[in-house]
């Protein structure tokens, strides 16, 4: 285990040296205390998107603790209010089992419901994007606490205002949810033949839930204590966006592969990471034994700590891979979760 005074005990990575000054806040009132203290500060909560260099943060980092949920039904639909340190699989797992449509197909993802705005979390085929309504923040340029509607968020692919930007601190999140016991149409075609049914069909909640947890664990990104591929990030590298032109130039690097897979992205065309690192000949399990790091068993965009690993043999492993699918296929690869005090 982690040593208790470090942030590899508050990551899903189980990596990361010491913070500065570590700060728990249980309450909103607690987390604004510690934010107005001013100095350069790191928010964790559930730690699932971040990677923390081996040297740590030097300055205060405040565990986010707060819990709640507030539902207001009328007219057949829900608005529901979390509070930002609240585990998002609980608010999944509430919202199915009362018959609250929309968020159903983001079940198993690890981390915090103040999170899932940051990085516009998405899953087989949803993203909160898509129900969020509000964000309340503390804005620090102004010292006040704010609330952005959805379109002042600046959602996109796995990105929003909030990501990189130290201005913002999410305090709690409201979604807009359906009374439905049928889910939102299954857009995501591997969850449709897991259900058996045609995309853009609907699904009882529960059974759409089962089969994504199912999903998600057969791809180790559902937290196991027992399985040491889910000491991870998850997905470690977002999908690649390409030009049509820039496509088509994939598709003839590839041609030994078949074609790759794609889906449609405004003008612009979305790529899967996973098939081309695997593609680019790194294999699930690749990696440095030594080093005690390396891709998940179950998923190439998983990189995982095999629990004796580091950060920067971490990071050495993602820049093995970036560079190899960069010469074999032309495309550079992004890291999804946010890079604390280190780069790759």
């Amino acid at each position: 285990m982690p040593e208790p005074r470090t942030l590899a005990a508050f990551t899903t990575l189980r990596l990361g040296g010491p913070a500065g000054r570590l700060i728990e806040a249980a309450t909103e009132a607690e987390a604004l205390a510690a934010l107005r203290t001013g100095g350069d500060q790191l928010i964790l909560a559930g730690g699932s998107n971040v990677v923390v260099a081996d040297e740590g943060f030097p300055g205060t980092v405040v565990l986010l603790r707060t819990r709640g949920i507030a539902a207001d039904v009328r007219d057949g639909a829900v608005t529901l209010t979390v509070a930002a340190g609240h585990p998002w699989d609980e608010v999944v797992a509430e919202a199915v089992s009362r018959g609250w449509s929309g968020v159903e197909s983001l079940s198993g993802i690890p981390g915090s419901a103040g999170a899932t705005p940051i990085q516009n979390v998405g899953a087989y085929g949803q993203e909160v994007a898509e129900t969020i309504t509000a964000v309340r923040a503390y804005d620090r340029e102004r010292d006040e606490i704010v609330e952005l509607p959805a379109a002042g968020c600046g959602f996109a692919y796995r990105t929003s205002v909030f990501k990189h930007n130290p201005r913002y601190v999410v305090l709690s999140v409201t979604f807009r949810l359906r009374v439905s016991d049928r889910s939102t149409p299954v857009a995501y075609a591997e969850l449709a033949r897991t259900l058996g049914v045609e995309p853009g069909a609907t699904a009882p909640l529960e059974e759409v839930r089962s089969a994504v947890l199912k999903l998600r664990a057969g791809k180790g990104m559902v937290l196991d204590p027992a399985d040491p591929d889910t000491y991870s990030v998850g997905s470690f590298f977002t999908n690649p966006i390409v030009s049509a032109a820039d496509f088509e130039r994939v598709r003839e690097l590839a041609a030994e592969f078949g074609t790759p897979p794609s889906w449609p992205a405004g003008d612009a065309v979305k790529l899967s990471a996973a098939w081309l690192i695997e593609r680019a000949g790194f294999a699930k399990g690749h990696g440095d034994a030594a080093r005690g790091v390396s891709l998940s068993g179950k998923h190439t965009l998983a990189l995982t700590n095999r629990g004796r690993g580091t950060t920067e043999a971490l990071l050495d492993l993602a820049r093995e891979i970036r560079s190899g699918v960069a010469d074999r296929f032309g495309v550079t690869l992004h890291p999804e979760p946010v890079l604390v005090n280190c780069a790759i």
